[in-house]
């Protein structure tokens, strides 16, 4: 992977923005563009920079959730079991990287809304999926609920990639449904989507999980990364069982 210069320049007025608002200005080449952190789509055009960046703001969320995973799987005596796993909200692969050298993986299939992850996903890292698909799990196709049912996951992992505009709560609930009884489920979340007042749809379509039938082995708040003032982002890493599916949300 040949990784391109960028400087990185982050005016003052963007160390005061919320999470979603943040961004930077980048430098390629004497070319100055501003770029939203949310804007996933430009920092994977640019080889390097997107595992860079967010190196730089210490983003732990990769490691808590595989590792939390990783011990669930040791705590009930599977880890021979062999995983089928669909990473969701895969970008450029830096999960699937960690999942498929600490985890006993049979089968790694990458998904993700835009474009520009899969491009880089399969630049970056080429020999991490059996396949990655670009689809919007939130309006699921029958040619595509076929394509990835074919699979036969048994385990669901999402990292960093819930709220905030990216994967809504439906395509959630959707890949969630695609699972079997027994399936693991490993996601993070950052902590107002689960809170009284959250409005993103998380808090509820996470409580409905419950009542359908999620087992819950682990939920814990951890430090995400640090924000562009320097200021600790903090998520909760989840791993349960998924037993039944959602009756109540409507799922495609």
């Amino acid at each position: 992977m040949m990784e391109c210069k960028v400087e990185v320049v982050i005016p003052e007025e963007c160390r005061k923005l919320d999470q979603n608002e943040e961004w930077i200005e980048i430098v390629i080449d004497g070319k100055a563009e501003r770029v939203r952190l949310h804007d996933y789509g430009r920092f994977y055009e640019i080889p390097g920079f997107y595992d860079q960046f967010y190196q730089d703001l210490q983003c732990r969320s990769p490691q808590v959730v595989c590792e939390a995973l990783k011990q669930q799987i040791h705590r009930w005596g599977e880890n021979r079991n062999p995983l089928r796993v669909l990473d969701f909200g895969a970008g450029n692969g830096q999960v699937g990287e960690r999942l498929s050298r600490e985890l006993n993986c049979r089968k790694l299939v990458g998904l993700d809304i835009i474009p520009e992850a899969r491009a880089a996903a399969m630049r970056d890292r080429p020999d991490i999926y059996d396949e990655y698909y670009v689809m919007d799990l939130a309006n699921l196709s029958e040619i595509s609920h076929k394509n990835l049912t074919q699979w036969n996951f048994n385990t669901l992992v999402t990292v960093a990639a819930l709220g905030f505009g990216d994967i809504g709560a439906q395509a959630f609930a959707n890949a969630c449904n695609l699972m079997p009884d027994g399936a693991w489920v490993a996601f993070n979340i950052k902590d107002r989507f689960l809170s009284d007042t959250d409005q993103s749809g998380f808090s509820q379509t996470i409580e409905i999980l419950m009542e359908d039938g999620f087992e819950l082995l682990e939920s814990r708040r951890y430090r995400h990364r640090f924000s562009l003032a320097g200021e600790p982002l903090h998520y909760h890493v989840i791993v349960g069982r998924k037993n039944g599916n959602s009756r109540k949300i409507k799922t495609n």
